[in-house]
């Protein structure tokens, strides 16, 4: 198997495996775990998992970063307006309406990130750029309203969680770009999601939570900790490093498409055709700047 056949089956694998994180968290919530409870679960296990990992493969990176005081700042900062807001925003948007729906919202990102590079760089966007700004501002009308101006067929707090999980995960994208240069991305995300899971502790309720335990809970929690978080990660670095960043997020938008398969199969939830019109446009204005990414990095390779 080459290097690009195998990167691009662990990237789309990590990208399935994110879909299903999201339906094993609305699952959870439908069973009684509240959103900041949830979030906080998320960020802890997740984060010693990360960093168990690390003091087994690479201990001196993992002592030097918990010295440099500098570093252990950013990260909180990171931790904080990145990894909590994101996390929150995200389990709340699939709380007020469902994962299928929370995923194609978040994935507004990139078209966010794009507008700000514009009017951060006082650059005029492409026609394609343009375009692919439409599509998504298009696509997210559709979703939530069916096309009819007079109402909303996503809750207001459904949208608004949606978009802002949209927002706050173009934060946890690009606050944390010097520190992954310096020091990789496994120790930053290991101890921003530590960070931000014990400042969370005590406001989450979570010292006070009965937890309900059952099979299927086990089984979400292994959904939202170990597949979707863990192993997805995982998977995608992997990936990213056999055919680049570029391709790799092309591939991984194969996310939004399996957290609607998930909860239609699983938590069998009701899609109409107006929904996969307006989940296709966010996805054809994310490909669009993805495949624009992917023709500059080309040029540049055969410079």
């Amino acid at each position: 198997m080459s290097n690009t056949t195998k990167g691009t089956i662990l990237t789309l694998i990590a990208g399935i495996a994110w879909g299903l994180s999201g339906t094993s968290g609305q699952y959870l919530m439908e069973q009684g775990f509240p959103v900041l409870v949830l979030t906080n679960i998320r960020l802890l296990l997740a984060g010693e998992l990360l960093l168990g990992y690390l003091l087994l493969t690479d201990r001196e990176k993992l002592k030097a970063m918990l010295r440099d005081k500098q570093t252990l700042g950013s990260i909180l900062r990171f931790a904080l307006l990145g990894l909590l807001l994101n996390q929150f925003s995200y389990l709340k948007s699939i709380s007020e309406s469902n994962a299928g729906t929370a995923t194609v919202l978040q994935y507004v990102c990139p078209v966010g990130i794009l507008a700000y590079t514009c009017i951060k760089d006082r650059v005029a966007p492409t026609l394609t750029e343009i375009l692919s700004i439409i599509l998504a501002i298009g696509g997210t009308f559709l979703i939530a309203t069916h096309g009819q101006l007079n109402q909303l067929t996503v809750t207001p707090a459904g949208l608004f969680w949606g978009l802002f999980a949209a927002f706050t995960y173009a934060l946890y994208i690009l606050i944390p770009i010097q520190l992954i240069k310096s020091w990789g991305s496994i120790p930053v995300i290991g101890i921003g999601m530590m960070m931000a899971g014990s400042a969370l502790t005590p406001f989450s309720g979570l010292l006070h939570f009965h937890w309900k335990l059952s099979m299927e809970v086990y089984l979400s929690l292994a959904g939202i900790v170990l597949i979707g978080t863990i192993l997805a990660y995982t998977l995608f670095l992997k990936g990213a490093s056999l055919v680049g960043p570029v391709k790799s997020s092309l591939l991984a938008a194969v996310e939004p498409i399996s957290a609607v398969f998930f909860a239609f199969a699983i938590m069998h939830e009701r899609f109409y055709l107006i929904d996969f019109a307006g989940m296709a446009m966010i996805l054809i204005a994310v490909l669009l700047i993805s495949l624009k990414d992917l023709v500059v990095e080309k040029k540049k390779g055969l410079l």
